[in-house]
């Protein structure tokens, strides 16, 4: 990168310098071209005033000594009356002639005259005379584009030393702008899956580079946390599988050491209690894993009504179950899912209640300052149990992985922590929400998924319509 954005920097230093050398060359051989014809015209018209006055010699003499200059007058019949010494026996040295008398003409003229394949800006200016008009012819040397090679010179090594520089000075601020990068990454280098601990060095200035710095380190903060949820959630899903499996094992070798004394139907109902124990907790991490990797499912209309009700239908209860639904409540959303979202949320009630569970099903307004997903309304969905309750600083608590409260809910209740998180990754899933609401004496789990239609009944005004109840005893 340094190297590339040094030599781009050098080639547009070098293009700029080149044309602001040609435009310099060209103005400088302007200037100097104007000067010599310039002098080129007083050394002819001190000519043509001795002409004038009949005072021609020849050879010509200079007008002074800082000019000098090759002067020739040549008379009407074309012949070379007078020259200046350089000039003595050499043919006319132009041709043309000024438009009209005591007028000038000049044009570039090469002649071996003006030296080996050399030539010269030549200035003509007719003299009125009896007989004819003479013509005073003066020369001043022809430059090249360049000047003079010095301008040449210091023009081409000026562009040679100024790309440079600033390709070196490129270069360097780039190396030095870059430190902090190559700093990151040596550290990003170091660091290890068994020590996310580290963290990149903080640029001292307050630029894009920090800001990157920052964002790196905030990602290495939710890669370490990633990697400890997963530590823990492995660990914690080794030792749910170990207790299972632990008390099949203690159970059939306690049945090979005195197998006349085993109750094969009670070993059986022991044994399959493990088993089934195991295949939930196999089906649980599976469905988590389906979650966690976003795999879709299918998308239709529902209504949320209808799959709470057939969740209820299709269990055996050991609590009684108080209904209130409203029907019409439509979401899109993956039928099964949203079944096993439901059971699991009927599950944890039925498991913590202590007489009574109930179910609400619902449909709420817009709420002007809800998000974009309910801007149709909301599907709301409430199971609440007469248990032990959930404390206010545990209530996002329960919905970790493998998470148990020091109370009713424990281990010995039967779940195995991932009902609740599987609940949650679901209603994330469809746009939706689960949240551990306040409820006094008892659990409250509150469901709220964007509706895909206003739901029928609702009035214009936002009032609720009324609620079909119906009880269902144990």
């Amino acid at each position: 990168m340094r190297t590339r954005l040094a030599l781009f920097t050098g080639t547009a230093v070098a293009v700029v310098c080149l044309l602001f050398s040609a435009v310099l060359m060209l103005a400088i051989h302007r200037l100097t071209m104007q000067s010599l014809v310039r002098e080129a015209r007083v050394a002819g018209e001190f000519v043509a005033s001795a002409v004038v006055r009949g005072e021609v010699s020849n050879p010509l003499p200079a007008v002074s000594d800082d000019l000098v200059r090759p002067v020739q007058v040549v008379n009407a019949q074309g012949k070379v009356v007078a020259a200046s010494g350089e000039l003595q026996g050499r043919p006319p040295m132009a041709r043309f002639l000024p438009q009209a008398p005591k007028t000038h003409a000049d044009g570039v003229v090469c002649d071996d005259m003006f030296g080996h394949n050399r030539c010269a800006v030549v200035v003509a200016r007719q003299v009125p005379r009896a007989g004819g008009d003479w013509t005073v012819y003066s020369a001043a040397p022809a430059l090249p584009f360049y000047v003079y090679p010095a301008v040449l010179a210091l023009l081409g090594g000026g562009t040679i030393i100024a790309t440079a520089a600033v390709s070196r000075g490129v270069y360097g601020s780039v190396h030095c702008s870059l430190r902090p990068v190559r700093a990151i990454r040596a550290e990003l280098d170091e660091i290890h899956s068994t020590d996310l601990g580290r963290r990149v060095p903080l640029p001292e200035a307050r630029d894009e580079l920090r800001e990157l710095a920052l964002s790196v380190n905030y990602t290495l903060d939710r890669l370490e946390e990633a990697l400890e949820q997963q530590r823990r959630f492995t660990s914690d899903a080794s030792h749910e599988l170990r207790s299972p499996i632990t008390a099949i094992r203690v159970q059939m070798e306690a049945a090979l050491l005195a197998p006349q004394d085993v109750d094969v139907g009670g070993l059986a109902r022991e044994v399959l209690a493990s088993i089934n124990r195991l295949q939930r907790i196999a089906s649980d991490l599976q469905t988590l894993t389906r979650l966690d990797a976003g795999a879709p499912g299918v998308r239709e209309p529902v209504d949320v009504a209808e799959i709470v009700a057939t969740e209820l239908k299709g269990r055996h209860h050991t609590r009684k179950i108080v209904q209130f639904m409203e029907p019409g409540v439509i979401v899109r959303g993956d039928r099964a899912q949203l079944g096993r979202l439901v059971a699991n949320l009927l599950d944890n009630a039925e498991r913590h209640a202590s007489s009574t569970v109930t179910v609400r099903v619902r449909s709420v307004p817009v709420d002007p300052g809800s998000a974009d997903r309910f801007a149709r309304g909301a599907a709301w969905v409430e199971i609440l149990d007469d248990g032990a309750g959930i404390s206010a600083q545990d209530r996002e608590f329960v919905f970790e992985r493998f998470a148990r409260l020091d109370t009713a809910r424990s281990r010995g209740a039967g779940g195995a922590g991932l009902g609740l998180p599987i609940a949650r990754l679901i209603a994330e899933s469809h746009g939706g929400t689960l949240t551990a609401a306040d409820q006094a004496g008892g659990a409250c789990f509150v469901l709220c998924l964007p509706l895909t239609a206003s739901p029928s009944g609702l009035s214009v005004n936002g009032r609720q319509p009324a609620l079909a109840a119906r009880r269902q005893s144990r």
